[in-house]
């Protein structure tokens, strides 16, 4: 990289991430936090890279609140340095920045598309942005040199650089981040009071109530800074939730098959690697024991005719001697892959 030194203000899952895949890259890192138990645990995860000097980037990772307050200030230190922030909501920061002259031009706004749903920097990863989208949303004014720092760290990190306005993000990150985030939370909140007869549920449940464990702090903040795009996301939601509940009144089935059809086409839209596009994958069913070592018994046998496997699901059931692991591949590795282990006498089903 040609930036040499990053200032780092946040030592949350995304800043110590950064800081983290940065470090990994010899690029001196300077980290601040006003959470001293969090700053502390972040220096101690990046030494002996954590150095003081002049930064040629201020990356801001605190909460959307305190976003605005961080780059004023940290502006007025650094006159030379560009400024990335990397919150989920863009359009009234972009706007509030643009009224400051002097930052305007050296400020480019930035969503990194990863996260977890444990926050803080016990979570954090050097690799937390390998192949995810990086969305980019400079000023109507933002320098392109400027932008070409921001594009520089977004590669050096393994992600890659998306460049939009801000009023579109919001928009679109309304519809694919933040209604999946409410709809995963109602689902887990409604689900709550069934008890140990949860112990049933399949892995259908399990994957839509994943990120139901996501901070409600930061959560909150981010819906209510982005209010309009979010009810409106919720209102197109409703409607489709509604359709829903009047063709099962009017036991409508031909209603019913159609929002199922819809839902296909949606969800083959964003079948693909995060951040890439969307690919045809086969899926192959397998049977495996349940016993140590059988799954590494099974990615061996995959990498022994160099087929890469592209995503993964696994059902088990306490108690069960068996589980099912669905393996996706491209056509042409499906096929072999479903030969080969078919002649090492494992259970292959093509779904």
């Amino acid at each position: 990289m040609k930036t040499q030194h990053v200032r780092v203000v946040g030592a949350g899952l995304i800043g110590t991430s950064i800081a983290l895949g940065l470090a990994s890259r010899g690029v001196s890192v300077e980290l601040h936090d006003e959470d001293q138990n969090a700053l502390d645990l972040a220096k101690d995860l990046l030494a002996p890279h954590v150095k003081v000097g002049v930064p040629d980037l201020v990356i801001v990772a605190t909460p959307p609140k305190t976003i605005l307050n961080v780059l004023k200030k940290e502006s007025g230190s650094n006159p030379q340095a560009t400024f990335i922030d990397v919150g989920s909501v863009k359009n009234n920061l972009v706007l509030d920045v643009e009224a400051l002259t002097e930052l305007a031009t050296r400020f480019v706004g930035s969503h990194p598309m990863a996260g977890r749903e444990v926050a803080g920097p016990s979570s954090a990863q050097a690799d937390l942005f390998q192949g995810r989208a990086w969305i980019l949303t400079p000023t109507s004014v933002t320098e392109e040199s400027s932008i070409d720092v921001a594009k520089e760290l977004v590669e050096a990190l393994g992600a890659t650089a998306y460049i939009m306005n801000a009023p579109a993000h919001d928009s679109l990150l309304a519809r694919i981040s933040h209604l999946p985030q409410i709809t995963s939370t109602a689902l887990a909140g409604a689900i709550e009071q069934l008890g140990d007869d949860l112990n049933l549920s399949g892995q259908g449940l399990r994957d839509m109530t994943r990120i139901a464990n996501s901070d409600g702090e930061l959560w909150s903040e981010i819906l209510l800074e982005n209010q309009n795009e979010v009810l409106k996301a919720i209102s197109e939601y409703q409607q489709i939730i509604a359709n829903l509940k009047d063709a099962l009144e009017s036991r409508d089935e031909s209603a019913l098959k159609n929002l199922f059809i819809n839902g296909n086409k949606g969800r083959a839209r964003v079948s693909g690697k995060h951040g890439s596009k969307p690919r045809n994958y086969s899926h192959l069913m397998i049977v495996i024991k349940d016993e140590p070592g059988a799954l590494s018994q099974l990615f061996e046998q995959c990498a022994a005719i160099n087929a890469n496997i592209e995503d993964l699901s696994i059902e088990h059931s306490p108690g069960q001697l068996t589980g099912l692991i669905t393996l996706a591949f491209s056509p042409d590795d499906a096929l072999r892959v479903q030969d080969h282990l078919l002649s090492h006498d494992w259970k292959v089903h093509l779904r």
